[in-house]
């Protein structure tokens, strides 16, 4: 896996993981890259520094003010960089506070409510590929999440 940093033509900036340097060229070439903020379609390389780990014995002698300098000093690392991740983060509340959790039942889930064997009600949850594209193909209403879910446990 290859992490890039990229850049849209409105000079938005965003951080995408790819499976190869072939696989981002390819993505690119076919068009299927795009802007994470505002779907731009015109994609670069932004400059990016290469991550370096040091030896042992220098990462230990590392002065903290180093690792203190690397993070904004007027918010938390939690708190949302720009509007676009307040909205994201929003969504994702609103998401969790009002629907239910289905995790890996999501497609079955989804089908029983469609055909009237279990009660409507909002649920999200995870669904393979050609899960999603089955339910999709038969009038089932779906959409992706603009967020990782992340599981839930106990």
């Amino acid at each position: 896996m290859i992490n890039y940093t990229l850049k849209c033509a409105n000079d938005h900036r965003f951080d995408s993981w790819f499976q190869s340097a072939d696989a981002y060229e390819k993505l690119h070439k076919a068009g299927m890259v795009v802007c994470a903020i505002c779907g731009n379609g015109d994609i670069a390389k932004a400059m990016m520094a290469p991550r370096v780990r040091p030896a042992r014995n220098a990462a230990a002698k590392r002065p903290d003010t180093e690792q203190a300098a690397q993070a904004p000093a007027d918010r938390p690392l939690s708190a949302p960089a720009s509007p676009t991740e307040q909205a994201l983060a929003d969504i994702r509340r609103k998401v969790q506070e009002n629907s239910d959790y289905v995790g890996k039942d999501f497609a079955s889930e989804a089908r029983a409510m469609h055909e009237g064997t279990a009660p409507e009600r909002s649920i999200y949850g995870e669904a393979k590929l050609d899960e999603a594209k089955a339910l999709i193909e038969d009038g089932v209403p779906v959409a992706p999440l603009p967020f990782n879910i992340g599981r839930k446990t106990n």
